[in-house]
């Protein structure tokens, strides 16, 4: 397949550049993944939608105030870092601007020398292995002087941190959140739950890879980034009740999605298990954990396109955003949402 089958016009003025004010608030399209057909609600709708047996499949993972801005130690030249993944110990993979002033041996400091780093290892487009040193613990560090790493589509600033994180984040660890989950307030959830809907969580920390569109024509020919996953026996169990009771899996997110169908290729059962997947979903590709999903409105030839696309169909998903474009729903992580059944 081409990757121009997966594009389509968006007006620059859809791009959503803040988070609305009540994150149920945001918009809701319903897309039938069978008939086709959609409908138009709000998001706090969504309860409407699930039935008792169902289980709703979260991405527990906290953003990381990774991009940090900090002068290199012998010069004072600065240097803007973005802390990619965590590789093993204190080593981190990174992206540097501007990147020559990096090379193997540069120490940066940040914080006043809270915080350095060494550079270990030069990777390609900027990338760098990065070896961190500092007093007391990184997190605390972090979020004393690193920032918000929003998509590089989105150019206001964002005045609450916060809304950059799902209300259930809990493990350290993401570039970038998995925005199909913005739109959730814990008032919703306990809704949901008080429908007798299972509530149950995974992580998988998202890198930048997410963003980075697909340079190939060919669409098999595209390198898949890899990101770290990890799922609990305790989900495991209600997946697999899930299943056993004729309940749907609904995750919230195409990184839930990636999650739960890399686990369900590897194995006959949900079990608890972790690792680094790269999975790839594009059309042709027979969906084998999950039964519908949550998500917003992704980029133009982007792999989040081609993934929905596989559940949905390609000509149902691209007739589902031409009416989102003509209806006027907001796009991208701070967009509205659709509902994919």
């Amino acid at each position: 397949m081409n990757v121009n089958d997966f594009d389509f016009e968006l007006p620059e003025e859809l791009i959503a550049q803040t988070p609305l004010l009540d994150r149920t608030s945001s918009r809701l399209m319903t897309l039938n993944k069978e008939t086709g057909d959609i409908h138009h609600a709000h998001f706090s709708d969504i309860v409407d939608y699930l039935e008792t047996g169902d289980t709703l499949v979260l991405n527990d993972t906290k953003v990381m105030p990774a991009r940090l801005y900090g002068v290199k130690q012998e010069t004072g030249a600065k240097v803007e870092m973005l802390l990619l993944k965590q590789l093993e110990g204190n080593d981190w993979e990174v992206l540097i601007k501007p990147a020559k002033r990096v090379q193997v041996g540069t120490v940066v400091s940040f914080g006043e020398g809270k915080l350095q780093a060494d550079c270990k290892e030069l990777l390609p487009q900027g990338g760098r292995i990065m070896t961190l040193k500092y007093t007391g613990i990184l997190q605390e560090r972090l979020e004393e002087m690193g920032e918000m790493p929003l998509p590089p589509y989105i150019k206001e600033q964002l005045k609450d941190q916060s809304r950059y994180q799902t209300v259930y984040a809990k493990a350290m660890g993401s570039a970038a959140a998995p925005t199909a989950g913005l739109h959730f307030t814990e008032a919703l959830l306990e809704k949901i739950a008080a429908k007798g809907v299972n509530i149950t969580y995974i992580t998988l920390h998202v890198g930048l890879g997410t963003f980075r569109p697909v340079s190939v024509d060919n669409i098999e020919e595209h390198d898949m980034h890899s990101e770290y996953y990890e799922m609990s026996q305790q989900t495991a169990d209600v997946l697999n009740q899930t299943r056993k009771k004729g309940g749907r899996i609904i995750t919230v997110g195409t990184t839930s999605t990636r999650t739960l169908e890399t686990i369900a290729s590897l194995h006959d059962d949900f079990i608890e298990t972790s690792g680094w997947t790269d999975i790839f979903i594009y059309p042709g590709y027979e969906f084998k954990g999950i039964d519908a999903m949550i998500t917003n409105f992704h980029l133009p030839k982007s792999t989040l396109m081609m993934l929905i696309s596989s559940l949905a169909s390609r000509e149902r998903v691209l007739n589902a955003y031409a009416e989102a474009v003509k209806e006027r729903y907001r796009f991208f992580s701070f967009g509205d949402a659709m509902f994919i059944y």
